[in-house]
């Protein structure tokens, strides 16, 4: 074997044993109920949403570049999406402390969720490489059900998606 084809079966064979995403697998599917504390230590679940829009988002890890531009774009849509009565979760492996660090730096107004052993992201499909959650958003209905599934998305224009598809329900 050559050792480009080395390389190439030893990727390949990383990304085999690592395990792909199963997100998409939810897709016009109950979500899967979860109870979480957000950054003020309230306990919320999904159930309580019942009846309302909800965007799910996991990302990595909290103050990082890119979760801060997708947290903020979230915020700053903020009218918009409380305008089409939808809540917005989100979720990381970060702890209650610090998702209140990063919500009051930030003046986020909707809920971080902290899913410090991964469980939530698990029952999601959401993979966690080195114990952090991977870019993956959920758009659920008011029924509970997936109706759209994102991933690896990109912070700087996932939320016009969002509001896109949030407008063809």
């Amino acid at each position: 074997m050559k050792p480009c084809w080395r390389a190439s079966a030893l990727v390949l064979f990383g990304l085999a044993a690592c395990g792909g995403s199963h997100a998409p697998a939810l897709a016009h599917r109950r979500a899967p109920s979860f109870a979480l504390s957000d950054q003020d230590g309230i306990r919320r679940s999904l159930d309580e949403f019942h009846g309302k829009v909800v965007v799910l988002y996991f990302y990595p890890k909290d103050a990082t570049p890119g979760c801060t531009r997708e947290a903020c774009a979230f915020r700053d849509a903020w009218a918009r999406l409380e305008a089409a009565g939808v809540q917005v979760l989100g979720v990381s492996t970060d702890d209650v402390a610090s998702h209140r660090a990063f919500a009051a730096e930030h003046d986020l107004p909707f809920p971080l969720l902290a899913d410090t052993d991964g469980a939530v992201a698990r029952a999601y499909g959401v993979s966690t490489p080195m114990g952090m959650a991977a870019r993956t958003t959920f758009l659920i209905d008011g029924e509970g059900v997936v109706r759209r599934v994102w991933e690896d998305v990109d912070p700087a224009v996932h939320v016009d998606e969002v509001l896109a598809a949030i407008g063809e329900l």
